[in-house]
């Protein structure tokens, strides 16, 4: 048998539900079965209101690329614990240059992941980001931090992993530059619907900056 929904949403509406019932039934002298039904709206009211917010609600009420969505989410939510990681191990490198470029790989994951909060149908364009480079980018900035922790640093593997640190950064850049882009592929296309619809309501705009006449010339 599958247990009941659980949760503080379930147990406020239902204690709201219990406590309304005889308010209604001894207090108004609402019939039982009407105090019933009216009680358990309520409460049902009171768990909706409390549900956790869900990613994308609003998107998947309109049934819009769902699975693009779901993935979306999948990726949003393995993201942040592994952007977490990338704040906190340059809170422990000691070295200033590498440890400010991992704050920049932190900084620009946040700005990729709240990008693809507000359009989760541009996910295509940093799969392999969220797959790969952010995860790895987390490993490797931890690595370079329990080198430097080593008794006896391997300056060669530290020059080596700050390396790909460094290449990391360029590329956690070029993949905010891409959403970007699509932002301003999308701002054209927004312009161009814009002045077509200006243009069926006004008219063609002018080609130049008509020419007004001087006063008190013939």
């Amino acid at each position: 048998m599958a247990s009941p929904p659980t949760g503080p949403g379930w147990i406020v509406g239902g204690a709201a539900a219990a406590i309304l019932l005889p308010v209604l039934t001894i207090g108004l002298g609402m019939p039982f079965w009407i105090a019933c039904v009216v009680s358990a709206l309520a409460g049902g009211g009171v768990v909706a209101i409390m549900a956790p917010r869900k990613l994308f609600a609003e998107l998947d009420a309109s049934g819009a690329a769902r699975g693009r969505i779901e993935f979306a989410r999948e990726l949003l939510t393995d993201a942040e614990p592994l952007t977490r990681r990338l704040e906190t191990a340059a809170d422990h490198i000691r070295t200033r240059a590498t440890a400010e470029r991992v704050r920049h790989l932190g900084k620009t994951a946040r700005d990729i992941l709240a990008a693809i909060e507000r359009d989760p149908l541009r996910i295509d364009r940093i799969r392999r980001f969220m797959t790969y480079y952010l995860p790895r980018a987390a490993e490797i900035a931890e690595a370079y931090g329990a080198l430097e922790r080593s008794p006896l640093p391997d300056v060669a593997r530290l020059a080596a992993t700050g390396e790909l640190i460094e290449r990391l950064d360029s590329a956690f850049t070029r993949y905010a530059a891409n959403l970007q882009e699509a932002d301003l592929d999308k701002l054209d296309i927004e312009l161009k619907l814009l002045k077509s619809s200006l243009d069926e309501d006004l008219g063609p705009a002018p080609s130049g900056t008509p020419v007004t006449e001087k006063k008190g010339t013939v």
